[in-house]
């Protein structure tokens, strides 16, 4: 009922990178903020190959609050593909994601799931003003269009890592094993009904951001050749504005043969022509190869993640020992 909360069960997953000075504050601002919800809940951190004490601050809170579970990656995967194990490891009805960095507020979460219960299957929190420098706001801006042609809904311009979603979604993409993850992408791939909502969003507590301006775009790059046609489909308008060009210039010459009786003067204008089509040509052979290279990689069935540990496993472990 649309402005009441539904009982439910919560997954909250994160994925973690270099964050053991933030990740008590986030887990116990989580845990106030879920024992009001007054419902079932859960914390999956997924360590994505930290070089600090990440896992071994992740294993502490996982022993302090039964209800924080860890996964530790054996590599750096990237943020999505870590997401990704969080949510097929997820235990409840509906999941929520967010940063490790404390810029998402975890008391912002109520009003994700507020929006959910209106009957939307995706919700994101939209910050009310970034607290980001100027390169990564714009290398952001680059992302989200990106993700508007893969997604192909208008709220891809509100995409977020502080999202809400119904855990029923994840069956549209059980069987997906690329590499190239974007929980985003694969979310539309389960329904249409997205929303977002305005939430604040607090300045980075410690550490930088791992996001720069160059592994956005590469990210953007990722996200048009791996999950939309829109790249081929530039190369071929490309393709054709310069086949009118060249008929315009053939044009052109004939005319002034036929008029003049001379043919158009001048190496550098032949060149400089020549220089174009070739340029058009390299372009489109470039996306070709993009493509190319995706299925490559796909063909050659490299999973997103490895888990390489668990919290649950040292839980077993420790209730062995204290049967004997």
């Amino acid at each position: 009922m649309a402005g009441q909360m539904q009982q439910r069960g919560l997954s909250v997953v994160v994925p973690v990178y270099n964050s053991e000075e933030t990740l008590p504050e986030l887990v116990a601002r989580l845990g106030v903020v879920l024992e009001k919800l007054g419902s079932e809940f859960e914390l999956v951190l997924v360590d994505d190959g930290s070089r600090d004490g990440s896992w071994e601050t992740i294993k502490r809170l996982s022993r302090e609050r039964a209800w924080v579970r860890g996964l530790a990656l054996m590599r750096n995967c990237g943020q999505h593909n870590a997401l990704l194990a969080g949510i097929r490891a997820a235990r409840y009805d509906v999941i929520a994601t967010l940063d490790d960095d404390l810029q998402n507020p975890p008391e912002e979460l109520p009003k994700l799931l507020e929006e959910l219960d209106r009957g939307y299957d995706v919700v994101y929190g939209t910050p009310e003003r970034q607290q980001h420098g100027l390169w990564r706001d714009l290398a952001s801006q680059v992302t989200k269009l990106a993700l508007q042609s893969a997604m192909g809904v208008k709220t891809a311009r509100n995409v977020s890592a502080f999202r809400v979603f119904r855990t029923r979604l994840r069956k549209a993409f059980a069987q997906y094993h690329s590499p190239y993850v974007s929980i985003d992408v694969l979310l539309t791939w389960g329904t249409a009904r997205f929303s977002a909502v305005r939430v604040r969003h607090d300045p980075r507590r410690a550490g930088r951001s791992q996001y720069t301006f160059l592994k956005l775009v590469t990210h953007a790059m990722n996200m048009l050749t791996g999950f939309s046609a829109v790249p081929l489909k530039l190369a071929s308008l490309t393709g054709f504005a310069f086949t009118l060009f060249g008929i315009g210039v053939l044009v052109y010459v004939m005319s002034r043969v036929l008029i003049y009786g001379r043919v158009v003067p001048g190496f550098a204008f032949l060149a400089s022509t020549m220089a174009i089509f070739s340029g058009a040509q390299l372009f489109a052979l470039g996306i070709l190869g993009e493509y190319l290279a995706r299925m490559h990689f796909r063909s050659m069935e490299k999973p997103p993640y490895v888990v390489a540990e668990s919290t649950e496993e040292e839980q077993k472990d420790a209730g062995k020992g204290g049967t004997n």
